[in-house]
């Protein structure tokens, strides 16, 4: 191959990576560009009265629930890390299946459960008889119901990387707490806990994402956040500049929060430098009083983050089964899964094509584009779907309409096109970096081996890389599978007109105080998402030694 032809490949590579990134940014400068735009007279109006409560009400979700998730996912992941009970092996992979339990879903089960003659009150009655039980069950709703539904649905972050932090952590550590006559509670918190602060710290991240991107639990308790804030500009005052607006404050807060704990960091270290390298830990076997707590501590937790919702929607389920012969379960299905398998391959197909460009070609502009365009994971959906139809409209009336051509509003709004495209801009970090994290375990001298056996660059790429990552291909469609299963904000808006599913169906009757309808597609989608994470935990919870 002469050097003009293999420039000219390059250039290809580099070229369709370089218009994928700047794709996926499109939606994400909008929110930027947007704010600028004049507004009705809502912002006026929301300013002098709700707006405070919006910001006050988003901070305290998020500390509420970071600090809960904090204790339960680090606890969790210490306990079943370091030390050896009956079930810790079952328990290390069941406390990961809190992730088939979305937010709004854990919401409805909460408030159904412990509402006036609710579940609680049918147990009580069917165990005792007749009673006053209503004025001694304890009411979750409002903010305190809401932060409980995030932080059992969302801990799971904390706990995986949590857990893989302490497996890699030396056995030298717990070494170095025993000579300096430290407790084992001293060495956890002085020791070991700062060690791990990166991981927490990531997971912790994710979650305050999660948390300030959540619409169905906050929507289901009434709670004036700034993503509701975004959804009612929107919808009940049709006022995509505000809503544009209300999404900038978000993605402000957002963005100082994570650069506050960077800075914080500054240039601490957190790995343990010593000449005697990793010295593989042994888990310490309990005994006694500790065992039975560490057993009830694990077991509490799996059942409030898992047993729970799933009982209740399966009970409601049994209990009103013409809920399930009035929906129908094929179309819900095949609708989540042309959803997924559509999303899914375009998702891979331009992360490959991303990363084989930054891998040939190595150009510094291509990996800040590259770093800047996976940003869009940390952008709730309902931003995101704003965003893309506020580009829309703008392209269609200063391009499309301009030129002569049809309206192209209706092809990319409320069409399967368009929900692609944001689930695209929305989950391309985890295809992105799943993939990048398979490339980062081949060796560039595999590609120069090719080269000299005569492989094109487009031949290698076919031939060897893409059989070399299959288990990352795998691993990234169950985990996109996985997000866009449960993914509501960006499907409610966006979706074609009659077409649902699992989620939205489930969101809808719960909107309707219908809570009992809503116990179907929700049990559905909690079966269907088990599937895929259990798919998944073979990858999710790899040990060093595997």
């Amino acid at each position: 191959m002469t050097k003009g032809m293999n420039f000219k490949i390059i250039n290809v590579w580099y070229l369709s990576s370089f218009i994928i990134s700047i794709i996926v940014l499109i939606p994400i400068l909008t929110v930027f560009s947007s704010f600028f735009e004049d507004t009705t007279n809502y912002f006026e109006v929301l300013r002098e009265t709700f707006f405070l409560e919006y910001i006050f009400n988003s901070i305290t979700l998020l500390l509420g629930v970071l600090f809960l998730t904090f204790i339960l996912g680090v606890g969790s992941a210490y306990i079943v890390s370091f030390y050896e009970f009956p079930g810790s092996n079952f328990f290390k992979w069941a406390l990961i299946l809190s992730f088939a339990i979305p937010p709004y879903i854990y919401a409805y089960s909460l408030f159904a459960f412990f509402e006036n003659y609710g579940t609680a009150f049918t147990i009580l009655k069917f165990l005792f008889g007749d009673g006053e039980y209503n004025k001694h069950i304890p009411k979750f709703s409002g903010m305190f119901g809401l932060i409980l539904s995030l932080s059992f649905s969302l801990f799971a972050y904390v706990y995986i990387l949590a857990r893989s932090s302490f497996l890699y952590q030396s056995q030298n550590l717990i070494e170095l707490g025993k000579n300096l006559g430290f407790s084992k509670f001293k060495s956890f918190y002085s020791i070991i806990l700062p060690a791990a602060r990166p991981a927490i710290v990531a997971g912790l991240s994710l979650v305050a994402m999660e948390t300030l991107a959540e619409f169905g639990a906050v929507d289901f308790f009434s709670i004036n956040t700034l993503t509701t804030g975004i959804y009612n500009a929107w919808i009940a005052f049709d006022d995509l500049a505000f809503a544009n607006r209300i999404s900038f404050f978000l993605l402000l807060f957002i963005f100082i929060l994570f650069l506050t704990e960077n800075l914080s960091r500054k240039k601490a270290k957190f790995h343990l430098e010593t000449k005697g390298g990793f010295k593989k830990r042994e888990k310490i076997k309990l005994q006694g009083s500790k065992s039975i707590f560490a057993v009830i501590f694990c077991t509490l937790l799996f059942f409030l983050s898992f047993i729970f919702p799933l009982s209740q929607m399966l009970y409601w389920t049994i209990k009103f089964p013409e809920n399930l012969f009035d929906l129908n379960i094929i179309d819900l299905l095949m609708n989540t899964l042309y959803l997924v398998s559509l999303s899914s391959l375009v998702l891979i197909s331009f992360a490959l094509l991303s990363n084989y460009g930054n891998r040939v070609s190595n150009k510094k502009i291509l990996n800040i584009l590259s770093t800047l365009s996976i940003s869009g994971y940390a952008i709730p959906g309902v931003i995101l779907a704003i965003a893309f139809i506020t580009f829309v409209a703008w392209f269609d009336e200063n391009f499309i309409k301009v030129m002569g051509f049809l309206s192209i509003k209706k092809v990319f709004i409320g069409s399967v096109l368009g929900l692609v495209i944001v689930y695209f801009v929305r989950f391309y970090s985890l295809a992105f970096n799943g993939i990048k994290s398979g490339y980062e375990k081949m060796n560039i001298a595999v590609d120069e081996s090719a080269y000299l056996l005569g492989y094109s660059k487009t031949k290698t790429f076919f031939n060897i890389h893409i059989p070399y990552l299959r288990n990352s291909l795998l691993f990234v469609v169950i985990l996109i599978s996985l997000e866009i299963i449960r993914e509501l904000p960006i499907t409610l808006i966006l979706r074609p007109f009659n077409f649902e599913t699992f989620a939205t169906t489930a969101y809808i009757s719960a909107s309707e105080d219908l809570l009992e309808a809503a116990a179907v597609p929700a049990l559905f989608l909690i079966l269907i998402a088990t599937f895929f994470i259990l798919l998944t935990s073979k990858y999710i919870l790899r040990e060093r030694d595997e």
